[in-house]
């Protein structure tokens, strides 16, 4: 099994090929393990594998994809995923596309545990409309590593992260930190901007949480990202800040960022509890 990876490619079980579904079957490894529980993984690593399927599904140029909701339908566990893609609605300047992870659960049945959808828009070139509504971030080399408390943050998917915090985790108002990995997400293949993107976006739940992880857990069970603009390099910006209902549920909402600026925003429904 890799270290250097979140997943390694291998092969699905004879009879699951269907003309209008792209399959591909993956193994997870130990750096997918989430930080809430050591059987199933972090929302991170499914997240950023359903976005590679659904940014390769009937890829053309002069497109890209706009917008993006991930699903988590249950726990995701540590075993072999089978990823269905398809064009759910074709076009030439808009389509929908639809990805869904596939995983045997407890009682053996086959059933899917993450849906992804996104849009695909034709582009053009248009620099001279070009603006963001969010603020840039300061740059990664005024932010300073993080020294997270607490063993949950020192095993499988948050160890592979590198953390380097502009604001303290849990201050009043936003909070905002770049992040990156090291751990491709498919052994053998050279990370896109948008899988290295969904590597990490899906941390904004803690980095905008006002709630210490060692008391409360948060879990999110979605996130839907928004990119005007196309991401690039190895960093992640997030700017994100999370409000709590009084009836255990709260949302984080924030903004996304690479080097070169903003390029979209992020919003999740989280569930809160006492650990």
């Amino acid at each position: 099994m890799s270290d250097a990876a979140y997943y390694v490619p291998t092969t699905g079980p004879a009879g699951t090929t269907d003309s209008a579904v792209h399959i591909e079957w993956f193994r997870p490894t130990d750096r997918t393990v989430s930080t809430w529980g050591t059987t199933l993984q972090h929302g991170a690593p499914p997240s950023a594998l359903l976005a590679r399927a659904l940014d390769r599904c009937g890829a053309r140029p002069g497109t890209r994809l706009t917008r993006i909701t991930v699903d988590l339908l249950g726990p995701v566990p540590l075993t072999d995923l089978e990823v269905r893609s398809w064009i759910e609605r074709p076009g030439r300047k808009i389509e929908l596309v639809v990805a869904e992870l596939w995983a045997a659960g407890p009682d053996g049945t086959h059933r899917a545990v993450a849906r992804g959808s996104a849009w695909r828009l034709e582009t053009v070139e248009l620099p001279e409309v070009a603006n963001a509504a969010d603020e840039p971030l300061p740059p990664v080399s005024e932010a300073t590593p993080a020294e997270p408390d607490g063993d949950f943050w020192h095993h499988g998917y948050v160890e592979t992260l590198d953390w380097r915090l502009l604001t303290p985790l849990g201050r009043p108002g936003p909070a905002s930190a770049w992040l990156r990995t090291d751990t491709a997400l498919v052994e053998g293949e050279e990370p896109t901007g948008l899988e290295k993107l969904f590597s990490v976006a899906d941390v904004a739940n803690g980095v905008g949480s006002k709630l210490h992880p060692g008391k409360w857990l948060f879990l999110n069970t979605d996130l839907t990202v928004h990119l005007f603009r196309a991401p690039t390099g190895d960093w992640t910006g997030i700017r994100a800040e999370t409000s709590y209902g009084p009836d255990g549920v709260g949302m984080t909402a924030g903004s996304l960022h690479d080097e070169h600026g903003p390029l979209g925003r992020i919003v999740q429904n989280v569930q809160v509890r006492a650990r």
